[in-house]
């Protein structure tokens, strides 16, 4: 309840309307206005328990379509290593959510559910190929009063010997709440130029 799919609809809304777009979801929520647009959804086993169709095999069957971006709901699982290949592949641009409390917490989070893939991957490699494929992180919470802001904006910098190198861009600072108990606060930058620029 934090605003994370509408935070991805209207980010996707700036996508170039000339980008071919393959969404990848549990339940298609992603509204995109584009007109180069595929939408995949996964599927849950039958009663045999067979028939399924998982994210991880629609991420790997999207990158046949020749897609400018991949936009996946959510990333809960296996499939998040195979998010992260296709965004070192050349899928710059794309986008994901993840549950995390921080923005830091969704490094960690995104090891974790790349350990789930049944890959032994050293830790140092994954931290390489998180630092490489994600550019930004964008943190939505719902703060006192359900009131949803944009807490964080991170720039992921790169690697320090085993390390993924963050720096926030900018943040919500909370300055107190109103008589109705809903959080009062600003953005505030914090002056750090980002890279990306």
């Amino acid at each position: 309840g934090s605003g994370k799919t509408t935070l991805l609809n209207t980010l996707s809304s700036f996508i170039p309307n000339s980008d071919r777009i393959v969404t990848i979801e549990d339940a298609a929520e992603i509204q995109l206005q584009q007109d180069h647009v595929v939408r995949l959804e996964t599927r849950p086993p039958n009663l045999d328990g067979k028939g399924a169709i998982t994210a991880t095999d629609l991420v790997r069957n999207a990158l046949r379509m020749r897609p400018e971006r991949i936009i996946i709901g959510e990333c809960r699982g296996p499939e998040t290593l195979d998010m992260l290949q296709a965004m070192n592949t050349g899928h710059d641009g794309s986008l994901t959510t993840l549950h995390a409390n921080a923005p830091r917490d969704a490094v960690a989070r995104m090891e974790t559910m790349i350990m789930m893939s049944g890959f032994e991957l050293p830790i140092k490699a994954m931290r390489q190929q998180i630092a490489s494929a994600v550019n930004l992180i964008v943190q939505a919470n719902r703060l006192q009063g359900g009131i949803r802001r944009v807490t964080h904006i991170t720039e992921i910098v790169g690697m320090e010997q085993d390390t993924v190198v963050m720096q926030d861009i900018f943040r919500y600072e909370q300055r107190g709440v109103d008589e109705t108990g809903r959080t009062l606060g600003e953005f505030v930058s914090t002056g750090v130029r980002p890279k990306c620029m």
